[in-house]
């Protein structure tokens, strides 16, 4: 596979492939490559640590499983990004109406800072493009400026404040994306996936 079959779709209006992509981080010289999967029952082993280290109230194993059968119902959408054997990463969308909602989106803090949150917002927001949603949601600390910068990015913006929303009463921004099925996003979802190069 070419670099450059790595970073462009194969159809404009195709939904993201789960091909291989180049991640920042390697040491032998070659970039490893994230793997963006759906998650399955036998990802939560390896996401439950993650989950631990990330977020000081962690779902347990058992939201996770909850979450996985209302992806066989249609109502989430959860995906894993690998790096050979490690999982790195993972994130999900819950499906309300038009809107998609990012439930949470994490990355290991060892592979922070290599474009693995963006590799996995990526396909989160080519999904709920390819569903039809005409909206994107989600909650952000306020003091989590860099993944605000993340979203923004996306085409998030500001759109209020949940008062002492987090277990240690931190405010949350609530951020939305709307217009998802308009050209416009899918040419910003197609200018980050060229960036990457």
């Amino acid at each position: 596979m070419s670099i450059l079959d790595r970073f462009v779709r194969a159809k404009a209006d195709a939904a993201p492939d789960r091909a291989s992509r180049a991640v920042a981080g390697s040491t032998n010289g070659e970039p490893p490559s994230l793997v963006v999967e759906p998650m399955r029952r036998a990802h939560i082993r390896k996401i439950m640590p993650i989950e631990q280290q990330v977020y000081p109230r962690p779902w347990t194993a058992q939201v996770f499983v909850e979450e996985l059968e209302q992806v066989r119902a249609g109502k989430r959408h959860y995906l894993v990004g690998t790096v050979d054997e490690d999982l790195v990463g993972y994130g999900g969308l819950l499906y309300v109406e038009a809107d998609a909602h990012v439930t949470n989106l994490a990355v290991h803090p060892q592979w922070r800072s290599r474009g693995i949150a963006t590799e996995l917002l990526l396909d989160l927001a080519w999904e709920a493009n390819r569903r039809g949603c005409e909206a994107m949601t989600l909650e952000v600390r306020h003091t989590n400026v860099s993944a605000q910068n993340l979203y923004r990015r996306f085409g998030f913006v500001p759109a209020g404040v949940r008062k002492k929303y987090y277990e240690n009463r931190d405010d949350a921004i609530v951020m939305w994306c709307a217009g998802v099925q308009q050209q416009e996003f899918t040419d910003r979802l197609r200018k980050i996936e060229l960036s990457r190069m």
